[in-house]
């Protein structure tokens, strides 16, 4: 699909602040593009909602964006990339992509064992998106989920490395250690914060596989096939919104991108 207007802004959105992994991501690979980045901080979080809330917040998501005329979207939620995306890329008529295929590509050609653990929210696990998809690109491989329900809200308040994540942890990742899988999908924009506790539980051997970072990649890719010399040499600058609390979303956006941030605008 082609980009209407080089210059224009990418626009990106979560539930919360997880998203906010992918504008890191994006800002490594993508230094010199523009970023809109829409926090739906009023409903957070999208894992424990059904399918038909998920999808209705993820269109209007998409319209907030396209009122600040971006060029293209990266679902950065993985409830809404299970659930959403194609109803999205019907109605709207821009380039849409979201943080799973991504991830998969990279798990399918990570693992050596051929056992693939994704850790996710309940609504991701349940849409069985990164089953079907794994499956897709080898069925021979062995796919073990875990629901981690309480991962978003601790990574929110920021307990990257809490003794209460640790124990939450040491339950869920439990069948994925067990299964010895040696190949992690990290299947929530969030759980890239919790990496350390990941690593301390399931070992170094174990790969995680970061879906910010591989989306990231992959827009940096679609944006060169298409546009090789589409900006200057300026830094990209972005722009914060929120549906609520936008002093909150300051306060702990840090946290994820290392940086403090300012001028964070409410929507509607």
């Amino acid at each position: 699909m082609a980009i209407q207007n080089r210059n224009h802004p990418i626009g990106v959105f979560d539930s919360g602040l997880g998203g906010l992994t992918v504008v890191k991501a994006l800002q490594r690979y993508l230094p010199h593009e523009h970023i809109v980045y829409f926090g739906d901080t009023a409903r957070v979080p999208y894992g424990t909602k059904s399918s038909a809330a998920i999808i209705r917040f993820s269109k209007e998501n998409v319209r907030i964006l396209m009122r600040h005329d971006v060029k293209m979207v990266v679902v950065a939620c993985n409830s809404s990339s299970s659930y959403a995306l194609n109803a999205l890329k019907r109605e709207f008529k821009l380039p849409i992509t979201g943080v799973i295929d991504a991830g998969v590509r990279r798990a399918v050609s990570t693992t050596r064992n051929k056992v693939i653990g994704i850790v996710a929210t309940p609504a991701t696990i349940a849409s069985g998106a990164y089953q079907r998809k794994i499956k897709a690109l080898n069925s021979s491989l062995k796919v073990i989920c875990q629901a981690c329900p309480l991962f978003v809200p601790l990574a929110e308040e920021g307990w990257f490395r809490h003794k209460a994540t640790q124990l939450i942890a040491t339950d869920y990742l439990a069948t994925i250690r067990r299964s010895r899988a040696d190949t992690v999908v990290l299947g929530c924009t969030h759980y890239p914060l919790l990496k350390p506790i990941f690593k301390r539980i399931l070992g170094r051997h174990v790969t995680l596989i970061d879906s910010a970072e591989e989306v990231a990649l992959e827009v940096r890719d679609f944006l060169d096939r298409i546009d090789n010399d589409r900006l200057s040499s300026t830094k990209g600058r972005i722009a914060f919104l929120v549906s609520d609390m936008p002093s909150h979303f300051s306060r702990t956006a840090a946290r994820f991108l290392g940086y403090k941030i300012r001028n964070v605008k409410k929507v509607k």
